[in-house]
């Protein structure tokens, strides 16, 4: 799969008669709301986990020196927490060229937290797509982000922002606050604007 996915998520629904989509995010897509949304609600899917294996070349790092993003990664009795929005369809023309880095839409169903479902789509790098990268020790993931920058910033910045907004969602995302840790420890980091 190569790493532009935009043209090939334009193949992959059909929203042909339908006013609104959900999208359920769990990385940058809950800090960083840069599209319009018609109801935004914390959500959780089921079997899948977090985890800091996709690279980033076009966002947080360089195709010499990738940064490292989240993606999905099948586990059975997982749950995964973070953010649903419900969208109009046109705006997949933007996420798809924002998201375009090796990630596909796939539907899934989410559950909110007063236990009612919804069915909707959710951003996912698998791993035959160019960028990924795959599991590494969390140190040196945390090395790697702490050195990279691409155009949106700071890889460090992007793992600051989804830690704290974990938090602010009540998930206890072990995965992402352990490569926090191990961030902190290694050296200062920028704080964060409000």
């Amino acid at each position: 799969m190569p790493a532009n996915t935009i043209d090939h998520n334009r193949t992959r629904y059909n929203f042909d008669g339908i006013d609104s989509v959900w999208l359920f995010g769990y990385g940058s897509l809950i800090y960083k709301v840069d599209f319009p949304f018609l109801e935004q609600r914390p959500a959780s899917i089921r079997g899948w986990a977090r985890r800091f294996w996709q690279g980033s070349h076009d966002h947080r790092g360089t195709p010499e020196a990738p940064g490292r993003v989240v993606t999905l990664i099948e586990q059975p009795g997982a749950v995964c927490r973070g953010m649903a929005f419900r969208v109009s369809p046109n705006v997949f023309e933007y996420l798809d060229v924002r998201e375009k880095n090796g990630y596909l839409r796939f539907s899934t169903t989410m559950t909110f937290d007063d236990g009612s479902h919804a069915e909707g789509l959710v951003y996912i790098a698998t791993e035959d797509n160019e960028a990924f990268l795959g599991e590494a020790p969390e140190a040196d993931i945390a090395a790697q982000i702490a050195a990279a920058v691409g155009p949106s910033g700071p890889n460090s910045e992007y793992l600051l922002r989804l830690a704290e907004s974990l938090r602010a969602l009540g998930d206890d995302c072990r995965h992402t606050f352990s490569i926090e840790s191990h961030l902190t420890r290694s050296g200062p980091v920028e704080a964060l604007d409000s």
